[in-house]
């Protein structure tokens, strides 16, 4: 078996703990891989949310330019408005929601913006069918 389609997103970071606690808190990701490179000595995880065959690739590095930057982001659907909200007010105290959560209708759904930390950009949304969409199609 291989896999197909796809798979991961790879992101620079540079305190790849610290990464893993913003993914852990905001995306419920959980460390599904790790290793030090032989090679070159580089840090390297794989964080995953078990809903789908897909992870988010972490690799430590000194210099860090974020590359997710709005409108580009990754995206994580939440099972209610009142998620978002919860997730929102935690990332307003911990100095990392961008933009404030925002009603915009169907397909869109209400979605808000987060900065990880190194400047990459999570949006956490109810009401998008991105997922149904891909089921039914």
């Amino acid at each position: 078996m291989v896999d197909l389609g796809l798979t991961h997103i790879a992101l620079p970071v540079a305190d790849i703990e610290r990464s893993i606690a913003f993914y852990r808190a905001y995306a419920a990701m959980e460390v599904i891989h790790h290793r030090v490179d032989q090679a070159t000595g580089v840090k390297v995880v794989w964080l995953s949310d078990h809903t789908r065959p897909f992870a988010i690739v972490l690799i430590e590095q000194a210099e860090v330019q974020p590359l997710l930057t709005p409108l580009a982001h990754l995206g994580v659907g939440c099972k209610s408005r009142e998620a978002v909200d919860t997730l929102c007010n935690l990332a307003r105290q911990e100095g990392c929601l961008l933009q404030d959560p925002q009603d915009s209708g169907y397909p869109v759904g209400y979605w808000a913006f987060l900065r990880d930390p190194d400047g990459h950009t999570l949006e956490l949304s109810y009401g998008q069918e991105v997922g149904l969409t891909v089921e039914s199609s």
